[in-house]
């Protein structure tokens, strides 16, 4: 397996659940830039996108359909729930509920990191994709109190996957306030494959650890 991956974006998810899961691989790691969109990458992920990762002789891209065809691939890892299973129709709610996180997180980055000139960002969209960011993390409140992950049956590919959204969501709508959600990010981010999918030294997309929403 190869997986495609630029730190500090949504290839993290898979990268950590790689290291969950506990199988060999090869890290290729590509620079948050135009270098994806190159013939070569494109040929692999048609919109010069991360995570894309080469699996069984196809590649597959996506990452919460990447995370669903690792849960398939390995289930001895125990992280994914099999159709038929309880818990089924929760894990894919809550494994896709990264991406409604994500796409906050995503404007965010736009309008802080990626636009380098104070005239063009929009104080009105920075304080509006904050806004929604805190009301994920209401969400989440209410579904971790009282629970040790997301699933009763235990840690999953869910908390994978919402745990990178959070992760990335920290650095513009800060958890604190939030007791049950703070609980469950600090025992994620306790466990050995999360650290290990974190960014080396140099390779950080975030140059500070929170950004304010700004003033017009």
């Amino acid at each position: 397996m190869r997986l495609h991956h630029c730190p500090q974006s949504r290839s993290m998810r898979v990268l950590w659940l790689l290291h969950e899961i506990g199988v060999p691989f090869e890290l290729v790691l590509h620079p948050f830039d135009k270098s994806l969109r190159a013939p070569e990458y494109l040929a692999l992920h048609p919109v010069g996108r991360v995570p894309a990762l080469e699996i069984d002789g196809r590649v597959v891209w996506e990452s919460g359909a990447i995370l669903e065809v690792l849960c398939e691939r390995f289930p001895e890892a125990g992280l994914g729930r099999a159709p038929g299973d309880p818990e089924r129709a929760d894990w894919l709610i809550w494994l896709h509920f990264a991406e409604t996180v994500s796409q906050h997180v995503a404007a965010l980055t736009q309008q802080h990191v990626m636009l380098y000139e104070d005239h063009m960002r929009s104080p009105v969209v920075m304080k509006l994709e904050a806004a929604r960011i805190g009301k994920c993390h209401a969400a989440l409140e209410g579904r971790l109190r009282g629970r040790e992950f997301l699933l009763d049956g235990g840690f999953s590919a869910a908390d994978v996957a919402v745990g990178q959204a959070v992760y990335m969501a920290r650095h513009f709508a800060r958890i604190e306030g939030f007791p049950a959600l703070e609980a469950w990010y600090g025992r994620i981010a306790a466990r050995a494959a999360f650290r290990a999918s974190l960014p080396g030294p140099g390779e950080a997309l975030y140059a500070r650890e929170f950004y304010e929403a700004r003033d017009g």
